[in-house]
């Protein structure tokens, strides 16, 4: 048999179903950001574990010049060492066909018999490399499809300056190309750079290392760790060319899976609570506006025999059930949500499979959050229930005392006609209540402005990438360092406007305790075709008595102006330097370090060389550009700018970048919500006041503008307050977004709080549409009715 109290509870959520569907959708979005961002995150986690293990990713990378095969196995005899292989490494050209621009492409050598014991691949299509066969590659999948090549299609390849003819005879995925980009660039594009696999014996005849290797892979013991045995590497291979060993985590795929999981853990540690606390406030209101409207009921309640405690629990039960179906409808969203997510990163970063899993604490947590958000609102109204007596609950509550609140509309009798003194009158006895909307509106415009800001972040990275900071029109990278001559060589050539030197030396700098390896790019003091800008976007001249870090790199060495860094240079003499920190630059993509290229030049010994260089061309000449830069030996490496750029906008339209739009799409459901709730809580407050105003002669259009217009003002005092919380929010939904290798800026403009205002200007005009329609359908005598 039902209980008394629980048919009341369903009529009450019957009653309030609006403002209830409202809250529970509140509740239910962070909820399903929880659960999908929690999934998704143990997903691509796991997803990735297999894949490495299964495909047997090495722990340790260990590049070197030349080194004989004998030398190998002493590093596979070290305790440290489960597995130990060598492979050959090399660049290669691709040529597309008359008139294109050349491809960048990575070679891998293939054992001679069978597959590799590290570094295996996944064989997508067709078949491996005959044995003998000197011509017949596996290409990457990914370039493949960009490209449209399949088994059974020809390429030109140039390596170690030989032109080759090489069949593609199957197309596979790797767990070390997750995420591809050429050596010394930051953004993927799948149709600008290759990967191919042959049989080490043809691979060592192109590049002349038959009986030796460039490169070895290990993998560490259960419970070691990879410095030590880098170290032991490097000291072993010093003569041979040794580039410095790595570990898997600085990896440059395998970084920026981690970056974008950590970026996903940390919104999943921010926006959910945010969700879930405006909820919290909107439950407050709606519970303390039931149990206002009845505390004759609640005196009638314990005058017939129930406990404090039973009606308490009976108007928190009320509160526990919104949240609980918002929970639950939450979960089940996000599961769907989370597995679509982790399709379309199944498809981005190429995993051959997807190990999809759910993780029970995501669950826990957010059915906790939202209990405890639930109840946080609605433990304040029913201690109220608590502490009434059935002979103080059954009598109408004493009329406020107004002789010490200011009378706003008295202040402005001369100009106002009586319904907007009403509006005025309300706003200035109930400052708490509007308070209340006014900090609930506000959130929910500071949602869709602090989105709107980091989506508008993401246009000015691009502007500012490709507009302020590269003036060039393609970059050239050559095999090795080559002499200024090399430069006026390509100043010469048909269609080149004009050069500029660049010099890039892998590194890794030191600051105590804390390192980091990646690269020191050298430029000309002033750079004009490739700028390096301040904090305010002004061009920054590089000193010669120092070294420039990119704002990130600064703050993971822990370094500012004025320090000293330790510069461990892992090329050609690899000398350690010490160089103070001359100033911080702004960069939005990667964490690079700049020198002045002379000073550059002279500390590593080796003045006047050049590993590249940025070019303006005239179009015209482009194609004729492309065939002279084809057939110089020394070219390892062409890019576009607007290749490059278009690559950008992709990965952040389609990539990791594209969750602003779902932050987006939440944001304006929430606004939408929480200003409806506004509305309906006004009208359920103020329906016996309506119905009053009209018996007492007020028209319908006059009743709706003391309603309404109270929303109206409430929605027009959020806008400035919405503008300042929206200036905090961004900063810390920026600081998610953004990792050491791209940096979204925080640009504000009015464009973006404008689109903001208008958002919650429509939501409050279509909310005001449905309490207007409630209004022409309020019964009178029902509203009237008291429940003495």
């Amino acid at each position: 048999m039902v209980a008394p109290l629980d048919r009341k509870l369903v009529r009450d959520l019957w009653r309030i179903k609006g403002q209830a569907a409202a809250i529970a959708l509140v509740i239910g979005l962070g909820v399903l950001m929880q659960v999908m961002m929690t999934g998704l995150v143990g997903t691509l986690d796991e997803t990735r574990r297999a894949y490495y293990d299964r495909y047997r990713l090495a722990d340790v990378f260990v590049p070197v010049t030349r080194a004989p095969e004998r030398v190998a196995a002493r590093l596979a005899d070290d305790r440290r060492v489960a597995a130990a292989t060598t492979r050959i490494k090399g660049q290669a050209l691709i040529d597309p066909g008359e008139g294109a621009l050349p491809i960048r492409a990575q070679t891998l050598s293939l054992p001679d018999e069978g597959m590799p014991r590290l570094n295996d691949i996944y064989l997508a299509e067709g078949r491996l490399p005959r044995t003998a066969s000197a011509d017949e590659i596996v290409l990457l999948a990914g370039f493949a499809r960009a490209r449209g090549l399949s088994p059974g299609d020809s390429l030109d390849v140039t390596m170690n300056g030989a032109r080759h003819r090489l069949r593609i005879v199957g197309l596979a995925r790797a767990p070390e190309f997750l995420y591809t980009t050429a050596p010394g660039e930051m953004v993927p594009d799948d149709a600008r750079f290759a990967v191919f696999w042959m049989r080490r014996a043809a691979l060592a005849a192109a590049y002349d290392m038959r009986g030796a290797f460039n490169e070895v892979l290990l993998t560490l013991e259960r419970g070691e760790t990879p410095q030590a045995l880098i170290d032991t590497a490097d000291r072993l291979l010093a003569p041979y060319g040794a580039a410095g060993a790595y570990a898997l985590d600085d990896l440059p795929s395998n970084r920026f899976v981690s970056e974008e999981i950590r970026g996903l853990k940390s919104s999943a540690g921010t926006v959910p609570p945010i969700f879930l606390g405006i909820a919290a406030f909107l439950l407050y209101i709606v519970t303390a506006r039931i149990v206002q409207a009845e505390r004759e009921q609640i005196g009638l309640l314990k005058a017939f025999g129930y406990s404090g405690v039973e009606v308490g629990w009976h108007y928190l039960k009320l509160v526990v059930l919104i949240a609980l179906s918002g929970a639950v409808a939450g979960s089940v969203a996000g599961i769907w949500a989370g597995h679509a997510m982790a399709v379309f990163y199944q498809t981005y970063f190429k995993f051959p499979f997807l190990v999809f899993t759910l993780d029970p604490v995501s669950f826990v947590v957010g059915f906790t959050i939202s209990m405890l958000a639930a109840t946080a609102g609605g433990l304040a109204v029913v201690r109220h229930v608590l502490t009434l007596t059935p002979a103080v609950a059954m009598r109408p509550p004493a009329p406020p005392d107004y002789s010490r609140t200011f009378d706003l509309a008295g202040a402005f009798r001369r100009w106002l006609d009586q319904p907007s003194r009403m509006v005025l009158r309300r706003l200035s006895r109930y400052p708490g209540r509007m308070l209340g909307s006014v900090v609930g509106i506000a959130a929910g415009m500071a949602l869709s402005a602090s989105t709107l800001t980091v989506v508008s972040g993401f246009n000015t990275a691009v502007d500012l990438s490709f507009n302020v900071m590269n003036r060039s029109d393609m970059t050239v990278s050559f095999t090795h360092p080559l002499p200024r001559k090399a430069l006026l060589e390509l100043g010469r050539m048909e269609g080149v406007l004009r050069t500029e030197p660049m010099r890039v030396v892998p590194a890794i700098l030191r600051n105590g305790t804390r390192s980091y390896r990646g690269t020191i790019e050298g430029r000309p003091r002033a750079p004009a075709l490739n700028r390096i800008i301040d904090a305010r976007h002004q061009p920054l001249e590089l000193r010669r008595d120092g070294i420039t870090l990119a704002e990130p790199l600064a703050d993971i060495l822990g370094v500012a102006p004025g320090d000293m860094l330790s510069v461990e240079v892992r090329e050609g003499r690899r000398p350690v330097l010490r160089l103070p920190v001359a100033a911080v630059a702004q960069t939005l993509l990667g964490a690079p370090a700049f020198m002045e290229i002379g000073a550059l030049g002279r500390a590593l010994n080796e003045p006047e060389r050049a590993s590249g260089a940025l070019l303006t061309i005239d179009s015209a000449a482009r194609e004729t550009l492309y065939q002279q830069l084809k057939d110089m030996p020394a070219v390892i490496g062409v890019s576009r700018k607007a290749d490059a750029r278009a690559a950008l906008v992709e990965l952040m339209n389609t990539g990791p970048g594209s969750v602003r739009y779902v932050m987006l799409l939440v944001a304006a459901i929430i606004t939408f919500g929480i200003v409806y709730n506004a509305a309906r809580i006004a009208f359920a407050e103020r329906s016996r006041d309506l119905a009053s105003l009209r018996v007492m002669g007020f028209t319908r259009a006059e009743a709706g503008f003391v309603l309404l217009g109270e929303l109206a003002i409430v929605t027009l005092l959020a806008i400035p307050l919405g503008i300042g919380l929206g200036y905090g929010l961004t900063w810390a939904i920026v600081e998610g977004f953004s990792t050491d290798l791209y940096q979204i800026p925080v640009v504000f403009r009015a464009s973006n709080y404008g689109a903001a205002i208008l958002a919650v200007v429509i939501a409050a005009v279509v909310s005001a549409g449905m309490v207007w329609r409630n209004l022409t359908q309020l019964d009178l005598v029902t509203a009237l009715k008291t429940r003495e």
